[in-house]
């Protein structure tokens, strides 16, 4: 009796201890694949969403969405991938299309500077051959702002953000370091957000802040645009360029028209 139960401890927790952790796997492994399941049906619901809704928009069917109040909107910056940026087609349109619904100042970005070797040549050869004169602001800002139909256009790249913030640094440098022969003797400075600020507009590294950026690209991100100018900025993913759509950026310009912004108050 005692041999008959000892045999009976023995033999059946050993199918227990083998599947037990087996069952789990099959589990967590289905409860991972209908999580997937779930983010993908949402995800082609708001594609599907976003797609019926531009075609309405694109149909003149929605009147709220044909007079923009664009009083907010006092520039756009558009960051693109680098290998989507080499299709100049699509960044004349995307231009045009800029143009038409009464943008007046677009920053154009991506980190390679492919833009600055296409679309600037191309801007800056229509300048200077057109009749229009361009109102640069900023002297040191000339070599990258063009004028495309009454609209505003610079152009910028990651390099654009490294001298800038090697220029601010060498500023806040000589401004706090004049005499040498006490800096064995001085603290080390602390520097402010504000004196950060301070030099990047001393040094004309500053720029316009804008109001909106939108992304074109496969990545999330804004893809080393230069931080000092996105405090307040409202960042889109647009998607890919080569799918880009009139009634998305209508869509887009009307939804940040809507939207309050209380900026930290």
């Amino acid at each position: 009796m005692d041999l008959a139960c000892e045999n009976t401890w023995v033999w059946i927790p050993l199918p227990q201890k083998f599947q037990s952790p087996m069952i789990l796997k099959l589990i967590l492994g289905f409860c991972w694949y209908l999580l997937h399941l779930m983010v993908n049906l949402r995800h082609m619901g708001s594609s599907v969403n976003d797609l019926l809704f531009c075609y309405i928009i694109s149909m003149g069917l929605l009147l709220k969405h044909q007079n923009l109040q664009l009083d907010k909107l006092n520039s756009l910056a558009v960051v693109v991938d680098s290998e989507e940026a080499k299709n100049t087609t699509k960044i004349k349109q995307l231009l045009c299309w800029l143009s038409s619904i009464g943008i007046k100042y677009v920053i154009l970005y991506d980190m390679q500077g492919v833009l600055k070797q296409t679309i600037g040549t191309d801007l800056e050869s229509l300048t200077n051959t057109s009749m229009t004169t361009c109102s640069v602001v900023d002297a040191k800002m000339a070599t990258s702002l063009f004028h495309f139909d009454k609209m505003a256009i610079e152009i910028i790249s990651l390099s654009d953000g490294k001298e800038g913030v090697a220029k601010a640094a060498s500023f806040l440098y000589s401004e706090h370091m004049k005499d040498d022969s006490e800096i064995c003797y001085r603290s080390e400075p602390d520097f402010t957000e504000s004196d950060v600020a301070n030099a990047l507009k001393a040094t004309g590294s500053a720029g316009a802040e804008p109001d909106l950026l939108l992304v074109y690209g496969p990545a999330r991100c804004h893809l080393g645009f230069p931080a000092w100018r996105l405090r307040y900025t409202e960042i889109v993913h647009m998607g890919r360029l080569r799918s880009m759509k009139f009634a998305a950026i209508v869509k887009t310009m009307h939804d940040f028209s809507k939207k309050h912004q209380n900026y930290g108050k």
